[in-house]
């Protein structure tokens, strides 16, 4: 009952603050780059030490980040290249979170830890990657549970409780996971014909076959 009610009343203020924000007709672009400036701020709060307050600085990023695609769908400006660029910048804020959390642990000489957050932002890249190529081959490729929603909220919570070396740990494992995962789902989708040059060869072949596995 209460998460539901958290969840309306985050939902209802979202929609009011999106609705502000689209009455100045603002570029939802500049919105997106907003939200990687933010996330900048986070990453150096990381990199000096100062992990609850990079805690807080991603939350007020990932507004951003929710804000600029409501804005667009709001103001009818959606775009390829408004997905595109989001994507991109994505990836930018990601980076940036780890090479704060590297920077620190470089500063107080935890080699160990340099390498595994390194790990950890290797396997964060290599989840949206795996995705994206696989995409690219089969309809959709959706499997695994670390995607960049949970990453962050693991690097708010790790930052909260100042507890970044079991996130780092499960960021590293878990992310690795998720990749085997596509890639396996990639080989079996390839395997049992379910490609994107199968479907356009075929739409209505293969119409009834895509219906059937997206219900199961």
């Amino acid at each position: 009952m209460y998460t539901r009610w958290i969840g309306k009343g985050g939902g209802w203020l979202l929609d009011r603050l999106v609705g502000l924000i689209a009455a100045t007709g603002v570029n939802p672009n500049i919105l997106s780059y907003i939200g990687l400036g933010v996330t900048a701020w986070a990453a150096v709060l990381f990199a000096t030490g100062k992990f609850r307050w990079a805690a807080a600085v991603i939350f007020l990023a990932g507004f951003f980040d929710l804000a600029d695609g409501h804005v667009a769908r709001r103001l009818g400006r959606t775009t390829p290249y408004g997905a595109f660029l989001d994507s991109m910048l994505d990836r930018y804020s990601d980076m940036l979170l780890y090479m704060g959390i590297i920077v620190y642990y470089a500063k107080i000489g935890r080699f160990f830890y340099v390498i595994l957050a390194a790990v950890a932002m290797a396997g964060s890249f290599m989840v949206s990657y795996t995705r994206a190529r696989a995409e690219s081959l089969i309809p959709s490729c959706r499997v695994g549970f670390m995607e960049r929603p949970e990453r962050l909220v693991l690097l708010i919570l790790g930052g909260v409780f100042n507890r970044m070396a079991p996130v780092l740990w499960m960021l590293a494992g878990f992310t690795t996971v998720t990749v085997i995962h596509r890639i396996v789902y990639t080989y079996r989708e390839i395997a049992a014909g379910r490609t994107l040059a199968n479907a356009q060869a075929a739409p209505s072949a293969k119409e009834p076959e895509e219906l059937k596995v997206a219900g199961g």
